[in-house]
């Protein structure tokens, strides 16, 4: 009997376009051959994250740990914790010009990174345990602190007068809050901020503080002063300092919402001659919706109060520190939806309600929980047999990042096909090459059936010089043995 498909998705363009959702990035790696790929995903740090926030940031681990065996390149996940988030706003009662202070400012910065430990540490540690994925961690504040972000935006400040109706369409204010110095607020739609020189040292500004009156600020690349950016523009500094990397390929993670907004940087990086192997990769993630079709939002909800709540929204779907269950078990769960949804382009370019990512995950597997966590890897199926027999007990690979990761008495699931084994590490050892590892290990452990010549041969078609160029590791396994006392193959 037909078993029914646990997602049906329509078609869509990119679904006609791509086998793969993977595959959206193999025209730019093919155009640049980076030396690494770098997920960027950013998140405000403005309390607990909701289902969307960790869906994405899921997906930028899950994307980096495919991208790293299809393209045979380092991968990373670079995630900004955005403290420049409104963390109080008040309203001249005179003027009726807002005033914003921001988390960094409100809290300082060991109260921003005891939020950051609170609501997203832990969750990363588990997915970059999980995937074997390394990741940095970056606040805004550090970001605009940095000389090139800096310089970067004073290069925009040229060309102000044609970006500014691309970052604010309705007005042409651009946003940009320079905090007071003296107590670290900001007009928050920035309608009395003025640049009122620029040349090749740095610029001047004025604005006005509710508390303070007006007051001047200098920006240059090495100087202390807030830049404080909204969102669009933020967007558009941080993509054109990253694009000066010619050696990573960076690839934004965006919620689907976004594809909307990325219309307007895209118009301001074409203003400012950005090249076009420049211009940033987008991933749009699948959108979380409501009942009513609208982003699951949690400002909305705060608008209209929690009798508002839908039924379809679990309590853990707007905060996920509610989740039944600890980090690794939310982690793998979450892990199992994206790696379904990234399965099909059809599923991945869409949106969900949440009562579909509900009824997805209610359906995940029954084995799920009881699956040990391990790093996984593809391997051919001749290796996969004699791994299977018990004669194959080294495995060997180049020493990537993903490699590093890997300690003795830690598991790796052998995958080949629809067939995996699950195997224990015994012991590492790492060589600067096959030929000093094969001067140390027996040949018979890495293939009984072949000689040393064979081997390198072999092997040395698989990796091309510039991967054994990152050194060798030898991993010693042996059968893992489930909680039953059987092997774990299947």
């Amino acid at each position: 009997m037909a078993t029914t498909p646990l997602l049906v998705s329509p078609n869509s363009v990119l679904a006609n376009a791509l086998l793969r959702s993977v595959d959206l990035l193999r025209p730019r790696v093919h155009a640049i051959r980076p030396k690494r790929i770098a997920f960027v995903v950013g998140t405000q740090i403005n309390g607990a994250p909701h289902l969307g926030t960790n869906l994405v940031q899921t997906t930028a681990f899950l994307l980096a740990k495919i991208a790293r065996r299809e393209f045979s390149v380092e991968t990373s996940v670079k995630f900004g914790a955005l403290d420049n988030a409104p963390y109080d706003v008040v309203l001249d009662p005179e003027t009726h010009h807002a005033y914003q202070q921001t988390y960094y400012h409100s809290l300082g910065k060991s109260g921003v990174g005891a939020l950051i430990d609170t609501y997203y540490r832990g969750f990363f540690d588990s997915l970059a345990d999980a995937t074997s994925t390394d990741y940095e961690l970056e606040s805004y504040t550090d970001q605009q602190a940095a000389p090139g972000f800096r310089a970067e935006f004073l290069r925009t400040l040229e060309r102000l007068d044609e970006i500014r109706w691309w970052m604010a369409p309705s007005h042409g204010i651009v946003h940009t809050r320079l905090p007071c110095p003296e107590c670290g607020w900001a007009e928050k739609r920035a309608e009395r901020t003025r640049l009122i020189h620029l040349d090749e040292d740095g610029a001047l500004f004025t604005a006005v503080c509710l508390d303070h009156g007006d007051y001047e600020v200098p920006v240059d690349p090495e100087n202390d002063t807030y830049l404080d950016l909204a969102t669009l523009y933020r967007n558009l500094v941080k993509e054109r300092a990253l694009g000066r990397d010619s050696r990573t390929l960076y690839v934004m993670l965006k919620g689907g919402d976004w594809a909307f907004g990325c219309q307007l940087v895209d118009g301001a990086l074409t203003v400012l001659g950005t090249p076009g192997s420049h211009m940033p990769l987008r991933i749009f993630t699948p959108q979380v919706l409501a009942h009513t079709g609208a982003k699951l939002s949690k400002s909305l909800l705060r608008e209209r109060g929690e009798d508002a709540l839908p039924a379809d929204v679990e309590p853990w779907m707007l905060n996920t520190t509610a989740w039944d269950g600890n980090t690794d078990n939310y982690v793998d769960a979450l892990i199992w939806l994206v790696a379904e949804l990234l399965s099909d382009p059809k599923h991945f370019f869409r949106s969900f309600t949440v009562k579909e990512l509900g009824r997805l995950m209610s359906n995940r597997p029954a084995d799920l929980e009881a699956r040990p966590r391990a790093h996984e890897m593809g391997i051919y199926k001749r290796y996969f047999d004699l791994i299977k027999a018990g004669t194959k007990t080294t495995e060997i690979r180049v020493n990537d990042s993903s490699r590093a990761r890997i300690r003795s008495g830690d598991l790796i699931r052998f995958r080949c096909r629809d067939e995996e084994v699950l195997t224990r590490v015994t012991r590492i050892a790492r060589y600067a090459d096959f030929d000093e590892m094969f001067d140390h290990e027996p040949v018979s452990s890495v293939n009984p059936t072949a000689t040393r010549e064979d081997q390198l041969r072999n092997i040395r078609e698989i990796y091309p010089p510039e991967r054994e160029a990152l050194g060798v590791v030898a991993i010693g396994i042996e059968l893992a043995e489930t909680p039953q006392g059987q092997n774990h193959v299947r």
